[in-house]
This record gives C-alpha cells, structure tokens and sequence, in this order.
C-alpha cells in the first residue's frame, strides 16, 4: 500500500507549537510520551490471553483492590506501569495521579522535574477487557502550580485539584479493531490512527465535530429505579419514540467502556448519561472528576459537543479530592442541554412510560 501524504502526531504537534514561537517544546515532548505508554498499552491488549494479561491481578478469584474500591484486573497495573515509566524520566513532569494511585505520584529523584501535571485513567473499561470489548486510555495535562515548578518539592493532592478549565490539553486512546489517539490541545479536536507498519499516530480525523442533534442515546437502564426525575424524564420521551413529546425514534446504547462511548458520540452524535443517582447517596456519581469527566469534557467541547453534571458544566466544578466522583452528561450539544434544563425545572410530568412502571422490567 502506497504511503499517503498524512501528518505525524510528530508532526502535528510541531505545527501546533508555530503558534506559540516562546515554546520550550516540553510540552510536545509529553504528548509524545503519553503516546508512547498509549502504543505499549495498545500492543499489550492486542496480545490479549497470548500474552498472559488478562483476568485479575494477584489471582483470578481474588485480585488487588485499588484506591476505588474496584478489583484491578492484570492489565490495570501493566497500563499503569507504561504511564508512570514512559512519563517519569522525561523532565516534563513535576508529578502523576492515576486512579490506580491513592496518592499522586512523585518524580524519582534522579529524574529532572518539569511544569505540568498528567492525570490519567490507565484503562477505561477494563471490566470488558476478557470478552475482547474496546478499552482505552484517558488523559489529562495540567500545569503545575508556580511555586511547584520554581522549588521542585513533591507534588500534593491540593495541586492536582483544578478545574477542567485549567487543562492544557486532554484525550484518549481507543483500543479496538484499530488503535486510535484522540487529542486536543485546545484547539479543536484531532483524530490519529496507529499506522501498524511504521509505528506511528498518523493524522486520520482532523477537526473532528460532534453533531449538535441526535436520535441515539446511552444510559445504564438497570439504573432506571435510582434515577432523579429530570433523568428518567428524559429518558422515558426517548423511548416514547415518535408518538412522544420528541416525535422521533431514538436508539439506546451502552457499552459500558466510557471510551467507546466518546469515541462513538464523536464520530457520529448521541448522549452518554452516567449521572447521579441515589442507589449509593455517599456518592455524588461514578465516575472520577480529573482524570475521567475533565478530559472527556474538553473533548467534548472542543469538538462542539457539551459536558455536563447535569447542572452545571462539568469544566467549571471545582475539584476538592482527587478521587472525587461525580455524575456525566457529555455529547450533542442540543441533547445535554435540554437535559441541563430538565433539572432546572420543576418535576411536571407524569410517569407514564410502561417500560417503567410496577412489575416492569425495571422497577421492583
């Protein structure tokens, strides 16, 4: 197969920088090596069972429980492992959080110390990871704060704790029938495709845009019972199709992979709703604020989407923990946002989708 005339991250990244002639180049030099753990990470997975990494880690009845309470499966740890190897040495960093970490991690001492900050989800959806669903990576840059950079002390929770509007750049590695890279540093949204024979990220998908309309939507219905009034509002006129109060059909999907469901809504529209909920009231949803919501989130809107909690946008939150949970509306813009006035209205309708009610399928 003839050689097409693409760009290289490499290369993208170096015309990203002619916008900014003070660039040290640092920052390039990160987004590489998370590409770099993204490439690792790809191939591991695409070794599968030939490999030996699937089922949980330390035994497969048992296995190690993370700071999440969630049981790490082998590949949890190998992709962590990629991620705070081939980002430690490089003189970028000044420090890593994982969900796979309680606490951040520091730079080893031998190492140079940099300006900004990774926060990451070494495996998104790892729980798919034995019936060979996609998976994938997410990340997110953050600058260091001042007095960080100019001591080169350790890095503490407190530094990690801004809001999404703060990033620098975010993005995700799809791990599915091809390995794709999804990035953005600000300035809309880029798709690169992981060319096998030489290696590389080539530029696939650029300025990618998310429809502001759409007939798809994805939840978790098994839910259904704990969800507040706006949410099972919405989702009962979706499933009264035509003859409802949207007068169209929808179709409802869930992989149960965040990525694939981003990566599906950023190619062609939809809704992905995991929002908060009252089946565990300790928590103010599922998934983790800084290294999951924010990225996704500027994704999302950079690509012309919206992100949301629901009630606010989702880059706005200010962060008080690093594990922090919350609830994730994120996708077509005309959709999050009818959900986001939905909550702001009063409870006014009635309850009358007979998917929902007594002796349904999904309510006791």
């Amino acid at each position: 197969m003839p050689l097409s005339r693409r760009f290289t991250l490499t290369q993208y990244l170096i015309e990203e920088r002619r916008r900014f002639p003070g660039a040290s180049g640092d920052f390039n030099a990160l987004i590489l090596d998370v590409a770099l753990a993204c490439k690792a990470i790809a191939r591991a997975v695409a070794f599968g069972e030939l490999g030996g990494v699937l089922g949980n880690h330390n035994g497969e009845a048992g296995g190690s429980i993370n700071v999440q309470g969630e049981t790490q499966k082998k590949l949890d740890v190998i992709s962590n492992q990629y991620f705070t190897r081939l980002n430690e040495w490089g003189g970028q960093l000044a420090g890593m959080a994982s969900e796979e970490m309680d606490e951040p991690y520091q730079i080893p001492k031998q190492y140079p110390r940099g300006k900004y900050l990774l926060g990451f989800d070494p495996l998104d959806g790892s729980s798919n990871i034995d019936v060979n669903v996609s998976v994938g990576s997410i990340f997110s840059v953050l600058r260091a704060p001042q007095d960080v950079i100019d001591s080169g002390r350790d890095v503490v929770e407190a530094d990690f704790l801004q809001p999404g509007t703060k990033q620098m750049a975010a993005g995700y590695a799809l791990y599915g029938p091809t390995t794709m890279l999804i990035l953005t540093v600000g300035n809309g949204v880029a798709g690169f495709t992981l060319d096998p024979n030489l290696g590389e990220f080539m530029l696939t998908h650029p300025n990618m845009h998310v429809p502001e309309d759409t007939h798809e939507f994805a939840i978790n219905a098994s839910n259904a019972r704990f969800w507040e009034p706006p949410v099972k509002r919405y989702v009962d006129e979706c499933l009264a199709g035509k003859t409802g109060p949207r007068g169209k059909d929808f179709n409802m999907r869930w992989i149960a992979s965040m990525v694939a469901e981003a990566h599906r809504i950023l190619m062609r529209g939809g809704v992905f709703m995991y929002p908060r909920d009252t089946k565990d009231p300790s928590k103010p949803g599922r998934l983790r604020l800084l290294y999951e919501a924010n990225p996704i989130g500027m994704v999302m809107e950079q690509a012309g989407g919206r992100a949301s909690t629901g009630r606010e946008p989702i880059l706005s939150v200010q962060p008080t923990s690093l594990h922090q949970r919350i609830g994730l509306v994120f996708g077509s813009k005309n959709e999050v946002e009818r959900i986001e006035r939905y909550h702001r209205e009063p409870v006014a309708f009635k309850d009358d989708n007979p998917l929902f009610a007594e002796r349904s399928l999904f309510r006791d």
